[in-house]
């Protein structure tokens, strides 16, 4: 019997190995925003940035590090859209500029830097602040009120109305802001892998600004739950150059920026 056994285990995991086959090489899928209903996620967030700048000859680096949790609820879920509750619940920041360190802390504000006083005021204002968002199936807004510093795009991707396998890919163009200005930045998705818990993506972007001195690139991965469509986790880096104007002086400006996402 144990010979037996023995000698039907290879062919039990050939046999496991043509249904995973089987099942990559139908595994097309139509991916829709459908988070459960009732249900609050908590998304979180972190972002490291480190700029340089050229001034007259001399480099100035100038660091930060930025982390959000926020949490948010789908209040009504249908196969045309999702209208979700959200607030910012806590965020941090770490600046170092010219040596010195600046620092916020939402849970802790009694210990904010002096020089952060005024600015985070502002942040303070719109945390615990609860806003509505209205998305449709395929991940665009089509409603928003008070999305004061939210980041839950960065949980919710775009998606065309095709099916998609291993290597399709799809475009999406977002207009944003960055240091105050204005970018376009056009996203390439490309599948790398699909599964029953995930669908698994390569992202590319390439940024135009409002003028010829910006350019910058996007890449990174993220990871999205075929049930939900939510980003489980992603990780993004971009680099971007421009030129600034100030105090009479073009500073020419240099910007890498870590992006990780994380929802649960």
């Amino acid at each position: 019997m144990k010979k037996t056994l023995r000698r039907l285990a290879p062919v039990a995991l050939i046999l496991l190995g043509f249904a995973t086959l089987s099942f990559m090489a139908k595994g097309g899928i139509t991916l829709r925003l459908k988070p459960q209903q009732g249900k609050t996620y908590t998304l979180s967030t972190k972002s490291n940035t480190m700029m340089m700048m050229d001034v007259q000859g001399q480099t100035m680096n100038q660091s930060q590090s930025m982390e959000f949790r926020q949490t948010f609820t789908p209040k009504n879920v249908t196969d045309k859209e999702s209208m979700i509750e959200t607030q910012v619940e806590a965020m941090k920041m770490t600046m170092s500029v010219m040596g010195q360190k600046l620092e916020y802390d939402s849970d802790h504000p009694e210990k904010t830097s002096p020089m952060l006083a005024g600015q985070t005021k502002d942040f303070e204002a719109s945390l615990k602040k609860p806003a509505t968002v209205t998305y449709d199936a395929l991940g665009n807004v089509i409603d928003s009120l008070n999305l004061d510093m939210s980041q839950l795009g960065a949980a919710i991707l775009q998606f065309p109305e095709k099916e998609l396998s291993v290597g399709s890919q799809w475009t999406f163009n977002k207009d944003q802001s960055v240091s105050g200005t204005e970018i376009s930045v056009d996203y390439t998705y490309t599948v790398t892998a699909i599964s029953k818990k995930s669908v698994d993506v390569n992202i590319a972007g390439t940024v135009k600004g409002s003028t010829d001195d910006i350019s910058g690139n996007y890449q990174g991965t993220a990871s999205i739950n075929p049930q939900t469509g939510l980003v489980m986790n992603s990780n993004m880096k971009s680099n971007m150059s421009m030129t600034i104007s100030e105090q009479g002086l073009s500073i020419p400006v240099t910007m890498v920026v870590n992006t990780t996402v994380e929802v649960k």
